[in-house]
C-alpha cells in the first residue's frame, strides 16, 4: 500500500518538537481525527489505518508519542520487540502522552469537529482523552488495558469502547467492570483476542475489524 500522508513537526504538550504523520482528507472534510498508536510506534500499520480514515474525509494526524525516549520509534511483533515497546510505554509518562494529544485536537478544532481513537496504548490513551480533554466531539478506544483500570472517570464526550473476548491481556471481569460504571457507554465484547483490529497480528479478524470500524465511522457521523 502505498501511503498518502506525510511526516511533520509540531510543538508537543511541553513544547519539545515531536512528530507525527498527517494526511489530508479526501474529499469533503467531515472533521479531524487524532489516532493514537499501539505500543509499537506510528508504524506502517498505524499510518495505513490513518490513510484509510482520511479516504472517509478526515484530516488525520497520528502523534509519535515516545519521540522524547526513542524518536521514530516502530518496532515489530517479534518477542524481542514486543518487549521493547512494553518497556517503552511504561517508562512513558501518561499525562505526556495526554498533553499531546490534546495538542493535536486543538491543532484541528480550528477547522471544526475533532474526534479521537485508538489502539493497545491508543485504545487507553483515547478514553483518558475523552475523560480529561476538552473538546473532543467522539471518541472509539480498542482494547486499551488500562481503561478498566481507569474505570472511575467520566467521559466529557460520546465514546464507544471494543474488546476482544479472547484477550487475554484485559480479562473479561475488568471490562464488565467498566460496563457496570458507565452503564450508557456502548461497550461492544467481540470473539476474538487483542489486537484484532490489526491484519499484521496472529489475532487479526478482518470481520470483527469491520464491524468495529463500521460502528466508530457511525459514532463519528452522529457527533459531527
Amino acid at each position: 500500500m502505498s501511503l498518502r500522508g506525510r511526516m511533520i513537526a509540531f510543538a508537543g504538550g511541553d513544547g519539545v518538537s515531536i512528530s507525527a504523520y498527517h494526511v489530508e482528507p479526501e474529499g469533503p472534510r467531515r472533521g479531524g481525527l487524532v489516532l493514537i498508536q499501539e505500543i509499537f510506534g506510528v508504524t506502517d500499520h498505524i499510518r495505513e489505518l490513518c490513510d484509510g480514515f482520511a479516504a472517509d474525509g478526515f484530516e488525520v494526524i497520528a502523534p509519535s508519542l515516545y519521540d522524547r525516549e526513542h524518536p521514530d520509534f516502530r518496532a515489530d511483533y517479534t518477542p524481542e520487540d514486543i518487549d521493547r515497546a512494553k518497556k517503552l510505554a511504561t517508562a512513558h509518562p501518561v499525562d505526556t502522552s495526554l498533553a499531546d494529544i490534546a495538542r493535536c485536537v486543538a491543532l484541528l478544532r480550528r477547522k471544526g469537529p475533532v474526534y479521537v481513537t485508538g489502539y493497545c496504548y491508543g485504545g487507553s490513551m483515547s478514553w483518558l482523552a475523552a475523560c480529561r480533554i476538552e473538546g473532543i466531539a467522539a471518541a472509539s478506544a480498542y482494547y486499551g488495558r488500562l481503561i478498566p483500570e481507569h474505570a472511575d472517570e467520566r467521559p466529557l464526550c460520546p465514546v464507544i469502547l471494543h474488546f476482544g473476548e479472547r484477550d487475554a491481556s484485559i480479562p473479561l471481569q475488568g471490562v464488565e467492570k467498566v460496563k457496570a460504571a458507565h452503564p450508557s457507554v456502548p461497550v461492544y465484547i467481540y470473539p476474538a483476542g487483542h489486537g484484532f483490529n490489526s491484519d499484521r497480528r496472529t489475532d487479526y479478524d478482518a470481520g470483527c475489524a469491520a464491524l468495529a470500524r463500521a460502528r466508530t465511522l457511525e459514532l463519528f457521523a452522529a457527533n459531527a
